[in-house]
């Protein structure tokens, strides 16, 4: 039992040893919720309470009505454990800390401004979760659970991902890299 926590007290595991786990966790989630992994819908989930809350005509339409209805689904409540099994994790690694994008490699490429490092994070983050939309759904939900289920597209986007963070990494990040 103490090697268990020990394990689990560390900063970095091994990449298999995460893997596995996360198998596990892929297996489970669907013999338990008959559900993927996958947290791109939470989203839009999210978006659509809210908005019916707050504007219910805007959001009275085809898409939110059938394709990604509001409310707290599947994808939120694995969003939310997302969110806290990292801080459990940070917590009890001992790397838990606030930090407003303080990384030097960040300052460097873009500059000292905190809120322009904080502008761009946000904006990547629409980006992405526009791509996931079109996509139909994000990388979890196809290089995690496409790749459980051996799909090929699954392989073909980890390729792409893959491929396209070198390219951007090295024109973001130019000789840094």
């Amino acid at each position: 039992m103490k090697f268990v926590m020990d394990y689990i007290r560390k900063e970095e595991w091994s990449p298999y040893v995460a893997g596995i786990l996360l198998g596990i966790v892929g297996v489970l989630a669907v013999l338990l919720s008959n559900s993927l992994l996958g947290a791109s819908g939470a989203f839009e989930n999210i978006a659509g309470l809210i908005g019916k809350a707050v504007a219910p005509q805007t959001f009275d339409n085809m898409y939110f009505n059938f394709i990604m209805p509001p409310g707290i689904t599947w994808g939120v409540v694995l969003l939310v454990g997302v969110f806290f099994g990292g801080m459990l994790g940070a917590f009890s690694s001992g790397t838990f800390k606030w930090r407003l994008v303080s990384d030097e490699q960040w300052k460097k490429v873009f500059g000292p401004q905190v809120w322009k490092r904080w502008v761009l994070a946000f904006l990547g983050a629409i980006v992405l979760e526009y791509g996931a939309g079109i996509a139909g759904g994000c990388t979890s939900g196809l290089a995690i659970s496409g790749g459980m289920l051996l799909a090929p597209a699954a392989y073909l986007f980890i390729a792409g991902m893959f491929a396209s963070g070198i390219v951007t990494a090295l024109i973001v990040y130019r000789k840094g890299y």
